[in-house]
């Protein structure tokens, strides 16, 4: 059952940058991601039917808050079993010649015990984006207030909420999950060789990461109307201060300014290894 390889997980709620980031360590010459899948974003959560995809907890945005969602080493899934079943889901899409393989799902964010389960020799790696910028680019990307499902668009407040939810979760995972790299967002790229180095030495890796993919200067489009919201209309003006007055303390818990989101402080202590 793929005996010697080393498994990398990559998780990040969307639109936090977990799949240039996974492409960043797929691009490595010792790795491989899932590739010519068919599937969203060549995430492993769409190629498996051993765990319920995202849909089943309400999609993106929604997910973490159901707590069946949250699958860890006491879940009835966590077999051998299921672990063989994963892997021939996913082999045919990896080069089985590389000696590391990468599977990103955003899911993974708070199923790293159970992955840890099935697999305990493997690694674990999340991306942690400030949930507002994370929230207002994924409104972008639904932007039907009613999508061809049915499903209502989350409001803002709810998404940010949700990430906040999320992050609490992995943060209380986090003591019991041995190998457990977070990145932040904003870190990476700023400093894309000082990030890239601390994944290379995380992974054990005797080469550097390429860092030619990962792009810059995604946040400010989302800070610039954050802050027109200060002083947009009467809607706009109570949506950002309901965010700011209800969920202000959870998004300094993640080390963020809710008001400045330029500002980043240290991350939660839970996720510093």
């Amino acid at each position: 059952m793929l005996e010697g390889k080393q498994l990398v997980f990559v998780g990040g709620l969307h639109r936090s940058g977990t799949t240039p980031l996974a492409n960043v360590i797929a691009a490595h010459d010792e790795f491989s991601g899932l590739t010519e899948t068919g599937v969203s974003e060549n995430e492993g959560q769409h190629l498996q039917d051993v765990y319920p995809k995202i849909r089943a907890y309400g999609g993106m945005g929604r997910f973490a808050n159901a707590e069946a969602a949250h699958l860890t080493e006491d879940s009835a899934l966590a077999t051998p079993e299921n672990a063989r079943r994963l892997l021939e889901a996913w082999q045919p899409y990896w080069d089985l010649g590389k000696p590391r393989l990468v599977e990103k799902s955003p899911s993974n964010l708070i199923m790293g015990r159970f992955l840890q389960a099935l697999f305990p020799e493997s690694s674990l790696v999340i991306v942690v984006r400030h949930p507002v910028v994370s929230a207002l680019a994924l409104q972008k990307w639904m932007p039907r207030i009613v999508s061809r499902n049915g499903r209502r668009r989350s409001s803002l407040s709810a998404l940010v909420a949700h990430s906040i939810r999320a992050h609490q979760v992995l943060a209380a995972d986090a003591p019991l999950i041995r190998r457990l790299h977070v990145v932040r967002y904003e870190d990476l790229v700023r400093e894309p060789e000082r990030e890239l180095g601390r994944l290379q030495r995380f992974l054990g890796l005797d080469t550097a990461l390429p860092h030619g993919i990962i792009r810059g200067g995604q946040n400010t489009v989302y800070a610039d109307k954050w802050e027109v919201m200060r002083s947009g209309g009467l809607l706009e003006r109570r949506q950002r201060a309901l965010i700011v007055d209800r969920l202000g303390p959870g998004v300094a818990s993640m080390g963020y300014d809710i008001e400045d989101l330029g500002q980043v402080g240290a991350l939660p202590q839970a996720l510093l290894r």
